[in-house]
């Protein structure tokens, strides 16, 4: 783990582009010039061809099972990332004068929110920028609109280290969820959703595509200004192939499927993600050096915020950490302190050498 010992990985604490299972990454390799005989690279071949038709069947039938996704709903895969659904969502869903009820807990959902008001009357439902977005408003505290034509939330907030613990209550108006940060951490009732999105960069796949779980009762509702490109009817009909997909990050994401049904699916996600969340936990409470800058009741499992009285302080440890191996440990420009990334790739055993770090700093000083 020395620094500039290029033979070996470092643990890569990343909030996204984030690290990849190991085995995915090996399988790529292997098959980077010449996937399974068929002498050029995936990176290469028609997303029409035969080769390629099977591989993305493939990744769509593991992330239906792996998502236990019902017929209900169907499984897209878009360019552009996350914030290409900031306005896909309200082209396709708000309809005409419609407006939509948004729950502001960080920065992704504040700029989801601010994108749909150009499309229609977005009301605040219920926001933690009171308390610097350290925690999540509980289902009493939601202002649901009667005429909203959806409800928006980001489930798991990578700057501030926050994660919705439930689903929330909508009586029947559609749910919209940027899972993001969290897809695939754990069990999910896809039943209740409209629209689920995610960009596959932290817990599926490289950069540059989102994953879109919708209701198939959704489709066909798009403003008539709609680009061809956002609109969910023809990603439906053309089955994500109006244009040609991201097709590496699918083949990709297929791998890591492949790697997360060895490591027990989703349920075996979220039993790793609690223990590898507790062992930092477990240190900054136990801590007189360090403070986790969520509210206990909020807490993510995917992204452990912290800090020291000392900003000086917390950029001696960032740069420590980071000439033992332990990269990508400062948090977000827009808050400082330190954030550890600790997404279904990583290891637990990156986390417990960060946890031992991080009491061996303490004590030193």
């Amino acid at each position: 783990m020395a620094s500039g010992n290029f033979n070996k990985r470092i643990y890569n604490f990343s909030s996204g582009p984030s690290t990849l299972p190991l085995s995915a990454l090996e399988t790529a390799a292997a098959e980077m010039t010449n996937y399974r005989g068929s002498g050029m690279s995936v990176m290469e071949m028609s997303h029409r061809s035969r080769m390629y038709l099977e591989i993305f069947e493939e990744v769509k039938a593991s992330l239906r099972a792996a998502l236990s996704v019902p017929d209900t709903h169907e499984i897209l895969f878009m360019q552009g990332g996350a914030t290409f659904q900031f306005s896909a969502v309200p082209l396709n869903l708000i309809g005409d004068n419609g407006e939509a009820d948004y729950a502001v807990t960080g920065s992704f959902a504040s700029g989801a929110m601010k994108e749909a008001r150009k499309y229609g009357r977005i009301n605040v439902a219920a926001s933690s920028e009171d308390r610097d977005f350290s925690y999540i408003p509980p289902q009493g505290a939601l202002k649901l609109s009667p005429g909203a034509k959806y409800f928006y939330y980001c489930a798991n907030n990578t700057i501030y280290g926050t994660e919705w613990q439930y689903i929330p209550e909508t009586s029947g108006v559609p749910i919209v969820c940027d899972m993001s940060s969290n897809i695939l951490s754990k069990p999910v009732d896809v039943s209740k959703y409209g629209l689920i999105f995610a960009g596959v960069q932290k817990n599926m796949a490289p950069a540059g595509m989102a994953v879109v779980i919708i209701s198939k009762s959704l489709a066909g509702l798009e403003l008539p200004y709609t680009p061809r490109i956002m609109s969910y009817r023809t990603a439906i009909e053309k089955d994500s192939m109006d244009n040609t997909p991201p097709c590496y990050a699918i083949y990709m994401l297929g791998l890591t499927l492949k790697w997360l049904e060895t490591q027990g699916g989703v349920a075996g996600m979220e039993r790793r993600k609690a223990a590898k969340a507790k062992i930092l936990y477990d240190v900054i409470d136990a801590s007189h050096m360090f403070i986790g800058t969520a509210e206990k009741s909020s807490r993510s499992d995917m992204n452990i915020t912290f800090r020291t009285t000392d900003s000086e302080l917390d950029s001696r440890f960032i740069k420590e950490a980071s000439e033992l191996g332990f990269a990508n440990l400062a948090g977000h420009r827009s808050v400082g302190g330190m954030r550890a990334s600790v997404y279904n790739a990583m290891p637990e055993d990156g986390v417990l050498a960060l946890a031992d770090f991080m009491r061996d700093f303490e004590k030193k000083r």
